[in-house]
């Protein structure tokens, strides 16, 4: 499994022949520094955790461009279907959907999801992670915490799917803190490799850097993978 990222919480992940788009939070972006269309190129899915405009990103131009198809809940699915998104398959916490390279499991995150249009708010749902279970890569499952405080949810996550890898949110003041993503990954989790994200991006209220987020993990630090915008690593 390939795993880009684009800073904040925008990855591209690449299993088998799919290649999935997390987040796409690409233009507008202030770590991102590519063209968007050129990273996004070969896309297969876009999964949207949830409706905030620093998530949605270039959603709708990826899908057009490369006739993927859209991973979200209900609401967004069908907000995003009337923006012009051909293809979706919605999905909601609990569910499971399966696609020819990987499944992909929504499960709970505690936050909240709108989009707002003209100075209003628009619901869109309840956030959620995923976990993505790699059919060709056996023993490659990846959690993605999506924007989220704390939850005694994860230690389910973990009991059932058992993820080898995690993306943690740990910029605070919206979601987890580097202590809460840290305490997260050592209390319920078991990861072989954690990447931080939702970090460094707006200055003044995100977290600058992932040092205290290292540090508060402890000796399970050197399972951080700290990764730079337009770096890419294979798990």
């Amino acid at each position: 499994m390939k795993i880009t990222y684009f800073g904040h919480s925008a990855f591209r992940i690449e299993t088998g022949s799919a290649v999935i788009m997390l987040d796409p939070f690409l233009s507008g972006n202030p770590l991102f520094k590519d063209d968007a269309k050129e990273v996004a190129r070969g896309a297969t899915h876009v999964l949207l955790t949830h409706g905030h405009d620093d998530h949605l990103g270039d959603t709708v131009e990826i899908c057009r461009d490369n006739n993927a198809t859209l991973v979200a809940n209900f609401e967004i699915a069908m907000y995003l279907a009337a923006k012009g998104v051909a293809n979706y398959s919605p999905g909601n916490h609990g569910g499971r959907i399966s696609f020819a390279d990987f499944d992909c499991v929504f499960t709970n995150a505690w936050h909240s999801s709108s989009h707002v249009e003209n100075g209003t708010p628009i619901y869109l749902g309840n956030p959620a992670g995923f976990v993505i279970l790699p059919k060709r890569e056996k023993g490659r499952s990846l959690y993605i915490s999506g924007d989220t405080g704390i939850t005694q949810d994860m230690k389910l996550v973990h009991d059932l799917y058992k993820p080898a890898f995690g993306i943690m949110c740990i910029g605070d003041r919206f979601t987890m803190g580097p202590d809460q993503a840290a305490h997260a990954c050592k209390t319920f989790f078991k990861f072989k490799k954690v990447i931080p994200c939702h970090f460094a991006t707006f200055e003044g209220f995100l977290i600058p850097d992932a040092k205290p987020f290292v540090k508060a993990m402890g000796p399970k630090g050197k399972t951080v993978a700290v990764m730079k915008p337009g770096e890419a690593i294979t798990v």
